[in-house]
């Protein structure tokens, strides 16, 4: 898969160090992964990944980043093999979902 923008994510880490060991596995991950759907994706990433309906009616990928302490929100396209980081939450601002208002 291609990650649109690494750079969103390592900005994160960088605000957020204790997030990057965590990130840095995540991107490694998904930078090899061949998904064709939601169950290769739980292949790679079992309990720690959700997929979630947001208002605008679209499913979105929540990983739990670092046993909850983060959760990287993201749009993945399987037929296009690009997957976009949308957000990057504390587990207090995900638990708020206003989140699923705005995507």
């Amino acid at each position: 898969m291609r990650i649109v923008k690494p750079s969103t994510v390592k900005a994160f880490w960088d605000e957020n160090p204790s997030a990057e060991k965590e990130l840095e596995k995540w991107l490694a991950t998904t930078d090899l992964a061949q998904w064709k759907n939601p169950a290769d994706v739980k292949s790679d990433f079992g309990a720690r990944v959700d997929f979630v309906k947001v208002k605008s009616g679209e499913t979105v990928a929540v990983f739990d980043i670092a046993n909850n302490n983060w959760r990287l929100i993201a749009a993945i396209h399987y037929d296009f093999p690009r997957v976009f980081v949308l957000r990057i939450l504390t587990h207090k601002e995900y638990d708020k979902n206003k989140w699923k208002d705005d995507l």
